[in-house]
């Protein structure tokens, strides 16, 4: 598929009740290995490409950093990727705009833009943060890329959740084809889906003991798993190794792929 056939699959992937699964690889092998198993979209994960680059998430990164990782998976993978990126390496709305158009150029199908003023924990006031999404919204219809807006001040303790409906109801307005508030119960998710566009749920508490059918039940279009396959894989390689170098116990390393089945499916 070109760009643009990725952006109108991606754009039809999201049905509200019968919600997208899109995992979040942070190298070109796990987003290969993940379309192999039938991922039909995906996105980066700012968390844990972080953690490849050995800085921490939240700000750290450079816009330039990001992109240039999200091209490269793009162009691995023949299905619709997302760009996770952050709150758009900027302020300024106009800043913002020009993320989303670079994205676009990357070759990107998805972008998505939070409302927390990086690296700093705090939200951006509400004027400003739907500014930003305005700008973000303008930029997205100008190259065709669906956009993601974010209320992530709930999640880092900014404001609450009646806000986060708030603002999504703002983002919405604005031109929002998809909106997420990340870590929100079931009656915040099901506010959220009345509002109208997309939404976005993450697969974290209080939704990690939901199958996805009942995700779907609260409307939701899309589940996102940002970097938790990432910190999945971080716990096998801390307990391993803890395990190897303070016991001197090499049994977990019986538990892995082999090496044949994983190059199949890498490779294709």
């Amino acid at each position: 598929m070109n760009r643009g056939e990725k952006v109108q699959a991606f754009r039809a992937l999201h049905v509200p009740g019968v919600p997208l699964v899109m995992p979040n690889p942070w190298d070109i092998g796990s987003a290969k290995l993940l379309v192999a198993l039938g991922a039909k979209a995906i996105a980066t994960t700012s968390s844990g490409y972080a953690f490849t680059l050995g800085i921490p998430d939240g700000g750290a990164m450079d816009r330039a950093t990001a992109i240039n990782h999200a091209a490269t998976l793009a162009a691995a993978v023949d299905v619709p990727v997302s760009g996770d990126f952050e709150n758009g390496y900027g302020d300024d709305p106009e800043v913002v705009a020009e993320t989303v158009r670079l994205a676009a150029a990357a070759g990107l199908a998805g972008v998505s833009i939070e409302d927390i003023a990086l690296p700093a924990e705090d939200a951006y006031p509400f004027d400003l943060a739907v500014a930003r999404i305005e700008a973000a919204v303008s930029a997205a219809l100008d190259v065709d890329i669906v956009l993601t807006a974010r209320a992530d001040g709930w999640l880092r303790r900014s404001y609450d959740q009646d806000e986060a409906v708030r603002r999504c109801e703002a983002f919405a307005a604005a031109g929002a084809e998809v909106i997420y508030a990340p870590v929100v119960d079931e009656a915040t998710t099901r506010r959220l889906t009345a509002i109208g566009p997309a939404v976005n749920v993450l697969a974290a508490p209080p939704m990690l003991d939901r199958p996805v059918s009942e995700i779907g039940a609260m409307g939701a279009a899309r589940i996102s798993i940002g970097g938790s396959l990432a910190r999945v894989t971080h716990r096998v390689i801390v307990d391993a190794a803890r395990a190897m170098l303070d016991d001197g116990d090499l049994r977990r390393l019986k538990a892995t792929i082999g090496a044949a089945e994983l190059s199949a499916l890498i490779d294709g």
